[in-house]
């Protein structure tokens, strides 16, 4: 692929995923299942593991109050604890954000609302348009399931490597 043709997937994901995750946020608030996408993401993150808060803003780019903040509205709702990990009873100030069963059950609900809502807007699409959808949707998931580290040491690299073609 060349350096244009991966710019115009780039814009083409950043315009479609977007509007994807709209609709089907549009869908939630409206089937009463969401109050805001926001918690969903950071939810779905702590269901996978506990993570400590400094941990959380780094993966999220946000900073600490801001996700202090976020989880203490989770907090208020039953979706996540702040527990203090064994192996840190020296040091209270570490803090582990796990999600609760509550927060659990609720991630699952809109999961299976969501999926519901996807299936029914792709539901018309013909069989040749699926396979084309599956194809793509396989390729995205390859590319992206790599450990950001690992495309990040790519990425840099390969920006290294232009800018040097460029200085020439």
């Amino acid at each position: 692929m060349t350096r244009d043709q991966a710019r115009e997937s780039a814009r083409d994901i950043l315009e479609i995923i977007p509007l994807v995750m709209r609709t089907v946020a549009a869908e939630l608030r409206s089937a009463g299942e969401m109050p805001a996408p926001a918690p969903f993401g950071l939810l779905s993150i702590l269901a996978a593991r506990p993570r400590m808060l400094t941990e959380l803003a780094s993966l999220q780019g946000v900073s600490l109050p801001t996700m202090s903040n976020s989880i203490s509205a989770m907090v208020e709702r039953g979706w996540v604890r702040r527990a203090s990990p064994a192996t840190s009873a020296a040091d209270r100030r570490v803090v582990m954000i796990e999600a609760t069963a509550t927060g659990r059950a609720a991630l699952e609900r809109v999961g299976r609302c969501a999926e519901v809502h996807l299936a029914e807007v792709l539901a018309p699409l013909d069989l040749p348009a699926r396979k084309r959808l599956q194809a793509g949707l396989g390729v995205l998931r390859r590319v992206f399931a790599a450990a950001p580290a690992a495309r990040h040491g790519k990425i840099s690299e390969r920006r290294k490597a232009e800018s040097r073609i460029s200085i020439r």
